[in-house]
């Protein structure tokens, strides 16, 4: 009777130790994909991000055009370039891009005269907001592009899903469908992590 005692006191010692230590164990991070995740409208319309301006700031341009032909660059406007936290943390671990990686892009016009600037042109307003949205298991094409204006809470994806948004970025972005080469910090991971498209131009094209 003792000796069974003794036994069944100590698979209960042997079962507390056991649930002690699984509580202690450290709680797995959220993954990429949760944290991620942008939200839809019931009709498969994107809702404007918010809260972006938290996000990591990625890189601004100025008046920047991918088309030689391009003009009116009378007042350039400026792009300034955020993506979600745990996206350019997985990056900078991996040179690539997770599932539901979002970027947002903010357009804002531009003025040289105010206050008591005398040269260069500073930010003035908001002209419109661009998100770029990568996921897997919604688009086919595994990228997909929305255009907001001001007032827009939502927006569909650009279509065709390989429109000429698309196509520019997946023949000319340096990483993925991300335009790396304009991102110096990023630029420095991809190299590192040897993740550059080798057919992207880094150079000018004479």
């Amino acid at each position: 009777m003792q000796k069974l005692m003794a036994l069944m006191l100590a698979g209960l010692l042997a079962g507390a130790v056991s649930l002690r230590e699984i509580h202690a164990q450290p709680a797995r991070p959220a993954s990429p994909a949760t944290a991620l995740a942008a939200q839809f409208t019931p009709d498969g319309k994107l809702v404007r991000p918010e809260g972006y301006r938290r996000w990591v700031y990625v890189s601004s341009g100025f008046g920047m055009s991918y088309n030689p032909d391009a003009g009116g660059n009378g007042a350039p406007a400026f792009t300034n370039v955020f993506v979600a936290p745990e996206a350019y943390d997985f990056f900078q671990a991996y040179g690539t891009w997770p599932d539901k990686t979002m970027f947002v892009l903010e357009i804002y016009g531009s003025t040289s005269q105010g206050s008591i600037n005398q040269k260069g042109s500073y930010q003035e307003s908001l002209v419109g907001l661009d998100v770029e949205l990568k996921d897997e298991s919604r688009f086919p094409d595994k990228w997909a592009y929305f255009g907001f204006n001001n007032a827009a809470k939502t927006a569909s994806a650009m279509t065709p899903s390989k429109n000429p948004c698309w196509n520019c970025h997946d023949q000319n972005a340096a990483v993925e469908h991300s335009f790396v080469q304009f991102y110096p910090e990023l630029l420095k991971v991809a190299r590192t992590k040897r993740t550059l498209k080798p057919t992207v131009h880094f150079e000018e094209k004479k």
